[in-house]
């Protein structure tokens, strides 16, 4: 039986401290979908690299890959370019470049799509919900997600409220 994998591609063992947030957060949220890491350069290692997302293709799994690369970001487009899965690119560095990071992990050729996405946890939740659309269990535990965001919402609501109402405004922790 198949599972489903996130696999996450990383151009440089530095990108790992940014990468753990993906992990971190589908446990975090107990969202049970297996995550693996690896590094390959599309610059530096291009037949690593196609091993690697051949190997992952093979092996009879749901695939979301999530590449985590800086600079020009060669990386998202060569892996959407080499396989049938959804690519989203998590840029460690779109804070520092801005829309020119976004251009270079999303700007590819007809045929060769990439999602981007800044945060790595809604990069993990984006995968997610794909691969809610054939598994019952993954949309449970996405709505569950769901009603516990909508929960702490109006949990601080009321809280401010209380709060507001005393006229002690400075006694509330942001």
């Amino acid at each position: 039986m198949s599972k489903e994998k996130i696999v996450v591609l990383m151009g440089s063992p530095r990108d790992l401290h940014f990468a753990a947030k993906i992990k971190d957060f589908l446990n975090k949220e107990k969202l049970p979908v297996d995550c693996l890491y690896s590094v390959a350069s599309a610059h530096r290692t291009p037949e690593k690299l196609l091993n690697d997302i051949k190997a992952y293709d093979t092996c009879g799994d749901k695939i979301v890959y999530i590449t985590v690369a800086g600079l020009s970001d060669a990386l998202s487009g060569v892996v959407a370019g080499t396989t049938t899965f959804p690519v989203i690119a998590c840029p460690p560095d779109s804070d520092k470049h801005g829309a020119a990071k976004v251009f270079s992990s999303t700007a590819m050729p007809k045929g060769i799509p990439v999602a981007y996405v800044e945060q790595p946890e809604n990069a993990a939740l984006i995968a997610v919900r794909i691969f809610a659309l054939s598994n019952p269990k993954l949309k449970k535990c996405l709505a569950d997600l769901q009603q516990k965001m909508s929960k702490a919402v109006y949990d601080g609501d009321k809280e401010v409220k209380k709060v507001t109402q005393k006229k002690d405004v400075n006694r509330l922790a942001v």
